[in-house]
């Protein structure tokens, strides 16, 4: 008789099934991880919203509208889509939606609004130009 080498299928099915159980533990992890980190690049996108807004009013004597930000961005900040910005799973908007000159003089407001589906947590933060950003959501 001649020897066999080789695993058995009870091996086999024995790793199968570690490797199943590890990543049932694992995918919700990984999961979390990514939405943490989308997370955390809409907060340093506002950041960077906020630094910009200072400086075009030093420039304009008025704050930006999201377009015109974008553009003195060289378009960093994300895809344009209509009046609003448009980065990863994040949509940056300001409120109000369109405002006037008179308005921008004083103040601004941009809302980052997070698109979610299924069982992921609605996410919403904002940035004024006091340059504090604000959870709304959750």
């Amino acid at each position: 008789m001649r020897k066999q080498n080789g695993f058995s299928l009870i091996e086999l099915l024995l790793v199968i099934t570690i490797i199943g159980i590890i990543a049932t533990l694992s995918f919700p992890l990984l999961f979390k991880a990514r939405e943490s980190a989308e997370n955390g690049n809409a907060y340093a996108t506002l950041r960077t919203v906020a630094s910009s807004q200072i400086s075009y009013f030093s420039q304009n004597s008025r704050f930006a509208r999201l377009d015109e930000l974008n553009a003195s961005q060289a378009n960093a900040l994300g895809t344009l889509a209509g009046t609003a910005i448009n980065r990863g799973r994040f949509t940056f908007q300001m409120s109000p939606v369109t405002p006037t000159d008179a308005q921008l003089r004083s103040n601004f407001t941009v809302i980052a609004t997070k698109s979610v589906g299924g069982t992921e947590t609605p996410y919403v933060i904002s940035v004024d130009e006091s340059g504090f950003i604000t959870d709304i959501l959750p």
